[in-house]
Order: structure tokens, then C-alpha cells, then sequence
């Protein structure tokens, strides 16, 4: 995205937020700053981590929805501090340490093919939906998707806070285990597989992807389950190699302005930060920016995790 006006300086952005999603914020802020260059490059949140922890790659802006990842980098010295008037009117489970700023919050969501349940009613809790497989194995073998945890950095997050949140969610892995679930990297996958028919339920889907690109009057139901609903939140913070951490920090007072915000929700898609939303849904459960996020990030625990998860869904 070159400088509206040419010259000036380069804020470069690594993000896991595919550029056109993105792009009408970039556009608005050099409309604000038109002598500012920006360079936007997108990696998968384990390469947005490595690029940062481990490269020394020099960013100004690092945006991620990997929540636990992001948290690490700040916990391990990788996070240079940034106070502002918008940072500071976030709720308190939308930063960490003036260094982790929530700008988006968004439901991680169940997807489901109506005509797939009998009587077209699809489960509106985990306990519902366990039920709903159990009674019709043969509808939905090798017709469930949902994250690999060990490939995706945001499906390993869903998976330990559903694991952290209720025992529930070992009983409907074992349960998705047995019916030979289809295992994804991103939810724009599972979205076409189940618009395509080859999957009939996706289990943990960015709720904004399936808003984007799912007909409400169709046949796919978007359902933000009963029990407990995660609220994902997307973070940035600002890198302690960049080169220009001012026009990083600018950036991040932009999208939490009343006008970025409402830019971000209209033009991307992305649910902006609000408390009344939180407030009035009980089901919606955010992901706190807290320590608690840094315990299953530990490499042993990680493995743990994974080796129990591999026994419960991968059933050889």
C-alpha cells in the first residue's frame, strides 16, 4: 500500500488477517496519514510467532488470533509497552500489561447442515449435539469437521479452553473421534466443505468467516451453542524490534476510535469490541487476555494436551 501522497515512513504490518479483509482499515488510516507507506504481510499465527520469538524479523505491528501465542510474546519480553486515552477505555479482559490490546471480538460458532438432523432441528447445546451423533452414526461418519490443534495455532486455543471450560468437550471429541471427523487448518475449509455437502457439521468456526459467507436463509445453520460460546479475541501489540513503534502504536489508537471500530465492523466483518454485547448474551464466554492463556503454551503441556486429544479423535 504506497503512501496516497508518496515519501514519508513504512509501517509494516504482520498480521494473520488476509489482506482483503483487512484492506479498508489500511486504506483509512493512510487516508488519515497519507505520507504513511504500509506494508501488510500475512502468516499463519505458528509463523507470525516464529517470525517474531525466533527470526528478530522487524515489524511494527503484529495482529494475530492466536490470543495465546500473542500473550507469550508479551509475557517473554517480545512487546514494547503503549498507553493511550483508547487502550486504556478497553475492558480489562481486552488488554494485558499495556503491551496486548483486544481491537475485535467474534463467537467461535458450530455450523451445521439443518437437513442433516432429524427433525430439522439442529443441537443448540454440546450435550445436544453428542446426542444428535450418537443417534445417527451413519449420517455423520466422515461428516464432521472441525480444527487440527496440531497444525493450527487457533484450533489448539479453542480446543484447550473448551477442555479448560467443561469435561463436555472430551466426551464429544471421543464421540467425533468415532465417526472419523475431517480435520481442518482454517475455518474458510470447513466453510466450503460444508457448502459443498462433503461435511454436514463443522465444530469451533470463526463466527465471522461463516456470517460472511453463509446465506441465512439457506440450509446451513450458524449456531452459537447454549452452554458456552467462546468469544475469540483478535490482538495486536507492538514488537519490541520495530523500527518506527509510534506509527504502530497509532495505528492500534485508530482501530479502537469510535470511528475505526465502526469501520471494522462494517467493512470487514469483524465484531468490534463492546461490553453490552458480552453483558446481554450469558453464553458468550470472552477469552480473557490473562496468564491462564500462557499454561497450556508450556511445551510439555502442549504435548500432554495433544497426546490426550490424539487418543480421544484420531481412534486407530
Amino acid at each position: 500500500f504506497p503512501a496516497p501522497e508518496g515519501g514519508g515512513r513504512m509501517l509494516a504490518i504482520l498480521s494473520t488477517t488476509d489482506t482483503d479483509i483487512f484492506a479498508p482499515l489500511l486504506l483509512e488510516f493512510q487516508t488519515r496519514n497519507p505520507s504513511v507507506a504500509i506494508r501488510y504481510t500475512v502468516a499463519s499465527t505458528q509463523e507470525v510467532y516464529r517470525a517474531i520469538a525466533d527470526e528478530g524479523a522487524h515489524f511494527d505491528l503484529v495482529i494475530s488470533s492466536a490470543m495465546d501465542l500473542q500473550i507469550k510474546l508479551a509475557n517473554d519480553g517480545y512487546a514494547l509497552p503503549h498507553r493511550s486515552a483508547q487502550t486504556a477505555s478497553l475492558p480489562v479482559w481486552a488488554r494485558w500489561r499495556d503491551q496486548l490490546f483486544a481491537f475485535a471480538q467474534e463467537p467461535v460458532v458450530m455450523v451445521a447442515a439443518r437437513s442433516a438432523f432429524a427433525p430439522a432441528t439442529v443441537p443448540r447445546t454440546r450435550a445436544g449435539l453428542i446426542e444428535a451423533l450418537r443417534d445417527a452414526p451413519d449420517t455423520f461418519r466422515g461428516k464432521i469437521g472441525t480444527y487440527d490443534p496440531r497444525r493450527s495455532g487457533a484450533g489448539y486455543l479453542f480446543a484447550t479452553q473448551d477442555a479448560r471450560l467443561s469435561d463436555t468437550y472430551w466426551r464429544l471429541s471421543e464421540v467425533m473421534g468415532g465417526l472419523e471427523p475431517r480435520l481442518y487448518d482454517t475455518t474458510g475449509g470447513m466453510i466450503a466443505d460444508l457448502e459443498s455437502g462433503r461435511i454436514l457439521v463443522a465444530y469451533n468456526v470463526l463466527g465471522s468467516y461463516a456470517e460472511a459467507r453463509i446465506n441465512p436463509e439457506g440450509d446451513l445453520a450458524i449456531v452459537a451453542l447454549e452452554d458456552f460460546t467462546h468469544v475469540l479475541l483478535r490482538t495486536a501489540l507492538v514488537p519490541r524490534g520495530a523500527d518506527v513503534p509510534d506509527l504502530g502504536g497509532a495505528f492500534i489508537d485508530f482501530m479502537l476510535t469510535g470511528s475505526g471500530q465502526a469501520l471494522l465492523r462494517d467493512a470487514t466483518g469483524l465484531p468490534p469490541i463492546s461490553e453490552a454485547d458480552i453483558a446481554r448474551t450469558p453464553n458468550l464466554r470472552p477469552i480473557r487476555l490473562d496468564p491462564g492463556l500462557l499454561v497450556f503454551v508450556d511445551p510439555l503441556k502442549r504435548q500432554n494436551f495433544l497426546n490426550e486429544w490424539l487418543a480421544a479423535v484420531i481412534q486407530n
